[in-house]
């Protein structure tokens, strides 16, 4: 996937306007520091830049609570001397969700280049992201660029088995089970997405060659079973790629964290190519210290299995037209 990229932009000068993602909860700064080499690269290049993105869901009003700038002060301390403006969160504006073009427009004016540096976002059909590149010679950012060529090892040519973990509790992604089984040779499905499949069936009725396989859940639904646990660490050893996304129960809670704290410690261990992404994994990570034992962390937790599932998302098709 040839996408153009910000280093081969002529910016001295020019106005550059940069998506990037500011929807990070306070004392998460990973996906901000993300942001920083482009930042430096644009500033170096003698670029003006106008950072945009959105914060929550404020549904086109404007939320005192949801505004940029707690997130812009973080985002000033990580990046030095470089200067930028923010704009307010794009969100506020109910063309942003709607991706209407005279908020693009609105947005493009007076502008350069556009600059898409917030992968976790691109799996969103918005404005800032699809709409903009029409509007503006554009390229990706240092970390997107990043994101496709780690992510695409994956999708190209993975050493097999390739198994992929997917935990969490957003009811979303199990519309993504099914495009990523036919990614997987193993697709381990925990957290609480065994109860919104709707899967009773006990794990140990299902055949060695099972492709999905679906954990049980303890009393109270906040974990999975020691079975399941067991299974699954069984299927992480044959392993030779793979992707972890989602904590397997409420893992905040100490007495539920037996789950994610063996299922990510045996992905840790593995001599496997190892990707994991999304908050509430790298909270994990970050957790019990296994930033090192990973191959990529990415920023994007939905954007990441959307990419993983259909091979492409709307911010990078957006991108190479």
């Amino acid at each position: 996937m040839n996408l153009p990229s910000v280093q081969d932009l002529e910016v001295r000068a020019k106005k550059v306007l940069l998506r990037v993602d500011l929807d990070v909860p306070d004392g998460e700064d990973y996906r901000l520091q993300a942001l920083v080499p482009t930042l430096k690269l644009l500033s170096e290049k003698g670029a003006e830049i106008t950072l945009i993105g959105h914060r929550g869901r404020p549904e086109g009003k404007t939320v005192e609570e949801l505004k940029v700038g707690p997130v812009e002060e973080r985002l000033r301390k990580l990046a030095g001397a470089v200067e930028f403006e923010v704009l307010e969160n794009l969100r506020f504006d109910p063309g942003e969700e709607a991706n209407n073009t005279a908020f693009a427009q609105k947005l493009a004016q007076g502008a350069d280049f556009f600059v898409n540096e917030a992968f976790a976002d691109s799996h969103r059909s918005h404005a800032s992201i699809v709409a903009l590149p029409k509007l503006l010679p554009h390229a990706a950012g240092l970390r997107f660029i990043q994101e496709v060529e780690k992510l695409g090892q994956v999708l190209e040519n993975p050493q097999r088995p390739l198994v992929i973990i997917l935990g969490g509790s957003k009811k979303d992604k199990v519309e993504l089970v099914k495009p990523l089984a036919e990614v997987a040779d193993k697709l381990l499905v925990g957290g609480r997405l065994p109860e919104y499949l709707g899967f009773e069936e006990s794990i140990r009725s299902l055949g060695p060659n099972e492709k999905i396989v679906t954990a049980n859940l303890v009393m109270d639904k906040e974990d999975i079973t020691i079975n399941s646990i067991e299974r699954f660490e069984s299927e992480i050893e044959k392993a030779k790629t793979i992707v972890i996304a989602g904590p397997m129960g409420k893992y905040e809670d100490e007495g539920h964290r037996q789950g994610t704290q063996r299922v990510f410690a045996k992905v840790a261990e593995s001599d496997a190519y190892k990707v994991t992404g999304g908050g509430d994994s790298h909270v994990v990570v970050s957790l019990y210290k296994l930033e090192n034992k990973f191959d990529w962390i990415s920023v994007g937790g939905g954007a990441m299995l959307e990419f993983l599932a259909k091979k492409t998302l709307p911010g990078i098709e957006a991108l190479l037209e």
